[in-house]
């Protein structure tokens, strides 16, 4: 994914414009870079709280 793609996916999150769908293709992005971690502590805690509802999986070995 393009860095300004993203960007406008996290801004569009953020602003609350995603499908459930939406959100959890954008967070087991986030979670494969591992952009998740590095990102602000909400990020972290809202792919945390997806993997553990399943709805996401954890990091693969070889990331994206």
């Amino acid at each position: 994914m393009k860095p300004s793609e993203l960007a406008c996916k996290i801004l569009n999150y953020e602003a609350g414009g995603m499908t459930d769908e939406e959100i959890i293709d954008l967070f087991q992005y986030l979670i494969d870079s591992g952009l998740a971690w590095t990102l602000q502590g909400s990020y972290g805690r809202t792919a945390t709280s997806l993997i553990n509802a399943g709805l996401c999986k954890e990091r693969s070995d070889h990331g994206v």
